[in-house]
């Protein structure tokens, strides 16, 4: 069942989000101004937040430590808010899943110009 939590940003603005049902009693049901109750986060957002950076530290900076690392790095996993434990990682099929793409771009060597003609003619 969906429930919906209030969650803070740290200058005050409050926002909603939809979420499993917590499994726990330790969140409190706060009065919505339409007349409805949500439950109200634990944390902030932005202290949910806070435990993923970690982790998405730890990859990047494995990333950049490639023998050649690459000119663009793209990393997406999901996140789950939950009104009791803030953000999780979230699994599909069970399993916590990362897309990581990165790029190289082909580099031109420095002594030719970008635009060279080979046509053969002076003019």
């Amino acid at each position: 069942m969906k429930q919906l939590v209030e969650f803070s940003l740290e200058d005050g603005t409050k926002f909603l989000v939809e979420v499993d049902e917590p499994e726990t009693t330790a969140v409190r049901r706060v009065a919505l101004p339409c007349g409805r109750f949500a439950l109200k986060a634990q944390q902030s957002f932005e202290e949910a937040l806070e435990k993923v950076k970690p982790v998405a530290s730890s990859i990047i900076s494995k990333l950049r430590s490639l023998n050649t690392p690459a000119d663009e790095v793209e990393v997406k996993f999901g996140l789950k808010l939950t009104a009791d434990a803030g953000a999780i990682f979230s699994s599909v099929g069970g399993e916590v899943s990362y897309e990581i793409t990165l790029k190289w771009h082909q580099n031109q060597p420095q002594n030719q110009p970008q635009n060279q003609s080979n046509s053969g003619d002076d003019g």
